[in-house]
């Protein structure tokens, strides 16, 4: 059986969002080339499942308060 290609996640760390913009952050996430970019509210009810290549986002009141891979 074949393997299931996985995107390159780029070298970077998600602390170096917290505290920005969700707007520049999420220039930045793809500037730096991840693939895909997830904002979500404090406490939203997600997934668990892990996505090589997605940034995940926390927002509130416009500013990321977390930021995790997958």
């Amino acid at each position: 059986m074949a393997s299931i290609p996985r995107p390159e996640e780029p070298q970077d760390s998600p602390d170096t969002y917290v505290g920005l913009d969700s707007a520049r952050a999420e220039r930045r996430a793809r500037e730096r080339g991840w693939s895909v970019v997830r904002s979500l509210p404090p406490g939203a009810i997600i997934t668990m499942e892990y996505r090589s290549g997605r940034l995940n986002f926390e927002v509130a009141n416009g500013t990321v308060t977390r930021c995790w891979k997958g």
